[in-house]
């Protein structure tokens, strides 16, 4: 029987996966993965999700072995090591397609594939209006989505022939250097379990919370958000099988709110496949000529946490500890950087992609889009977060007491702006300016100096 060579992408899971299933009923199974630093270009995996990579492999790893199998390691442009690996093993290949730029590119170079759809509830194309079209706005997308929906119930980890690779050459994970090195920065990242098992974890512990998730989701000092995007983003977990755990514990009615959030991924990775370049222009022409101001000096403090509003602060440091960060402080920091600080949004996309966990291309550039006003689907510019007012609003007091501990002697009501805090700053011991900053930049004064950048690109 002809050999069938399974390969491995953000797709990290043996159960639900529908190119390994496909693999097994059809002859012996080897097992891939490349490590493809070239095809993304400067979207090459950043520095937190290889902490996650590589734990999340050794699992993929052990989880083959387990069965008899061997997972090959490569290291390289992904298309030819395929190709060649397959010629050796004179295999068929299947792979689970994925929708960002480079891995289409990486598919054309890989030759023959058989490809399997498994990344998505449902294929990005597969939703179209009533003429054929395609969608670039959520609210239809996502009521035509739901007319494929639910998804087919997921399929357990199949019974695999593995193939006999013992002779195949593999690199030794740990020769990557996925792993930070002195000073080691992942020490925060203690509490997540990468790999199949931590995902499934992680999926059982929200069934029994998503009851309470359309009134928690955005408070950031309470656990009411699922934190399973990093292990949907490594494909650790089916999208299929997250809709139906959680729409099984609770009825899809119930769901409903965290349910449109998964379908967001979807609807992202459907805005990609129409504009491959999301993450690096934006969509609407006018914000190609947005003034923004060159300060790497602004752009420094707000990725350190040192912006002197303590809402973005604590987000930021959240984000360096832990690899991730609450949703609504991310759209907060973001609406921060962009419209406050006027600093181009690419920077902070960046700053994202490199140090979140959970980075995923079409979420990451649709998320910073969306904030921008500059998206396909997105808040118009003019909505300018007040950092003040959404700290209060979703009592984020708690959540900025651990993230920023220096001022975690202030009441709550004095919390969110310390320079307005008269004499509880004083009984706080806090000197604004050296035991925490000054706001670099006023609220009322940024909003208008964004508006008046804002006019001058509609000027044309």
């Amino acid at each position: 029987m002809t050999t069938q060579l399974v390969w491995f992408r953000n797709d990290l899971r043996l159960a639900d996966h529908a190119a390994l299933i496909a693999a097994a009923e059809r002859g012996p199974v080897a097992a891939l993965f490349v490590l493809d630093d070239e095809t993304p270009g400067h979207w090459r995996m950043g520095a937190a999700q290889r902490w996650w990579l590589h734990h999340s492999l050794a699992s993929l790893a052990r989880g083959i072995g387990e069965r008899g199998g061997r997972l090959v390691l490569r290291r390289g442009r992904a298309g030819p090591i395929v190709r060649a690996l397959a010629a050796q093993l004179q295999a068929d290949v299947h792979t689970i397609v994925h929708h960002e730029p480079w891995a289409a590119v990486q598919e054309d170079e890989a030759g023959t594939i058989i490809r399997h759809h498994g990344a998505t509830l449902a294929p990005p194309a597969s939703v179209l209006s009533g003429t054929g079209g395609r969608y670039r706005i959520f609210t239809p997308w996502w009521k035509k989505l739901l007319e494929q929906m639910p998804p087919p119930r997921p399929r357990p980890v199949p019974n695999v022939r593995w193939a006999d690779v013992l002779g195949v050459a593999s690199d030794d994970l740990g020769s990557w250097g996925l792993l930070p090195t002195a000073p080691d920065w992942s020490g925060g990242f203690a509490g997540w379990q990468p790999g199949e098992a931590g995902a499934a974890a992680r999926l059982a512990d929200f069934a029994r919370r998503v009851a309470r998730y359309d009134d928690t989701r955005n408070l950031p000092a309470v656990e009411g958000t699922s934190r399973l995007s990093p292990h949907l983003a490594l494909g650790e977990v089916s999208p299929a099988a997250a809709w139906h755990a959680i729409a099984d514990a609770v009825g899809e009615a119930v769901a409903e709110p965290w349910l449109r959030e998964l379908g967001w991924r979807d609807f992202s990775a459907n805005i990609i496949d129409q504009f491959p370049d999301h993450g690096d222009a934006p969509n609407r022409e006018a914000f190609a000529c947005f003034p923004f101001r060159d300060d790497p000096a602004g752009l420094k403090a707000w990725e350190k946490g040192e912006t002197g509003y303590p809402i973005v602060d604590a987000g930021m440091r959240q984000l360096w500890a832990t690899g991730w960060m609450h949703n609504r402080v991310r759209m907060i920091t973001a609406s921060f950087l962009v419209k406050h600080q006027l600093i181009d949004w690419r920077h902070g996309e960046r700053w994202f992609w490199d140090t979140l966990l959970d980075a995923d291309y079409g979420n990451n550039a649709q998320g910073w889009q969306w904030v921008m006003g500059s998206g396909v689907d997105s808040s118009p510019f003019n909505r300018i977060f007040a950092p003040v007012g959404q700290s209060a609003k979703f009592a984020a007091a708690d959540y900025i007491r651990r993230w920023v501990p220096e001022l975690a002697r202030l009441p709550d009501e004095a919390i969110h702006a310390p320079w307005e805090a008269g004499v509880a700053l004083v009984r706080a011991g806090v000197t604004l300016g050296r035991d925490y900053p000054q706001p670099i930049v006023g609220h009322e004064a940024a909003r208008a100096r964004a508006l008046q950048a804002f006019a001058a690109i509609k000027a044309g």
